[in-house]
């Protein structure tokens, strides 16, 4: 029974009601769907509560109170009735039943856990699927099965992968720990949070880098233009260039001495500077 006394009564009042015989079910239907009649609709979700509550009952094991899962169960019922079609003759119990169970497992997922869980069609039959898929297997199998067994029967059964049904498996195994909780009898000083922090830059931080490393690109680009051959090359080769070539070496490629390519290259680099400032006066307050 529910825990609180409005939870009793409606169980009573649901297993008063009566059952509805296929004839009687089609005439209310009919009367809700075309003539949007309340008290049609009215009978035919109290006739059905008791279904409602017997779905919630095989739900408990997750640890929801009963009440919440027969309110959701109720969201279901309502929902089936406003997409039932009359005319298929199929019997609405048939219909809603789906719908029921669709909406407690929704509010389950919802609630059983403070991390979300997964919403896909897979995730959620392994979600429901997997104790019940573990205890089959265990019971056929001859000797104790290794979690691996487990993971790849599981897996094939239910189409996810070997590790969706590990992490899952981890989840319905330990209940949900709070990063708060002290690890140690030290007065609360150190908490798992603190084991978390990482050394990366914030992603504002690597935003502005980022804007800013393209418009230096884009000022230096704009400033080489203002060197000739010789100087663009000198730079290139010694300032942009990965390896960085020796003033011995660029004397030898451009046939002069290694101290004549060292005054190109202060001279460049002083004309880089001016052009920079020129073009774009904030370049002095940037650079430094």
């Amino acid at each position: 029974m529910m825990e609180d006394t409005a939870g009793r009564i409606m169980v009573r009042a649901a297993m008063r009601a009566p059952y509805l015989e296929r004839d009687e079910e089609l005439r209310l239907a009919l009367r809700w769907k075309k003539d949007n009649d309340q008290n049609a609709l009215h009978s035919i979700t109290v006739a059905h509560m008791r279904l409602v509550i017997s779905m919630a009952s095989k739900f408990r094991h997750y640890g929801l109170p009963l009440g919440d899962l027969v309110q959701e169960g109720h969201v279901g019922l309502l929902e089936a009735a406003a997409r039932f079609e009359p005319e298929r003759e199929v019997r609405f119990s048939t219909y809603a039943t789906w719908w029921i169970r669709a909406s407690m497992q929704d509010y389950i997922l919802r609630n059983w856990s403070i991390v979300r869980g997964g919403t896909s069609l897979a995730q959620k039959a392994l979600f429901f699927n997997l104790r019940r898929l573990r205890a089959r297997l265990a019971n056929g199998a001859a000797e104790p099965l290794s979690n691996r067994t487990l993971y790849r029967e599981v897996s094939a059964a239910l189409g996810v992968s070997e590790a969706d049904v590990a992490l899952m498996d981890s989840r319905l195994s330990a209940p949900d720990s709070s990063l708060n909780v002290p690890l140690a009898d030290d007065g609360g000083a150190t908490e798992r949070m603190d084991f978390l922090v990482s050394d990366d830059p914030l992603p504002d931080e690597v935003v502005s880098d980022t804007i800013d490393i393209e418009r230096r690109s884009m000022w230096l680009k704009a400033a080489l233009a203002a060197l000739n051959a010789r100087e663009l090359r000198i730079i290139e080769e010694r300032r942009l260039s990965d390896e960085g070539a020796t003033l011995e070496a660029l004397g030898e490629t451009l046939g002069i001495s290694k101290e004549r390519v060292r005054q190109i290259e202060a001279r460049a680099m002083e004309k880089l500077k001016v052009a920079l400032v020129k073009q774009n006066p904030e370049f002095l307050a940037t650079a430094a």
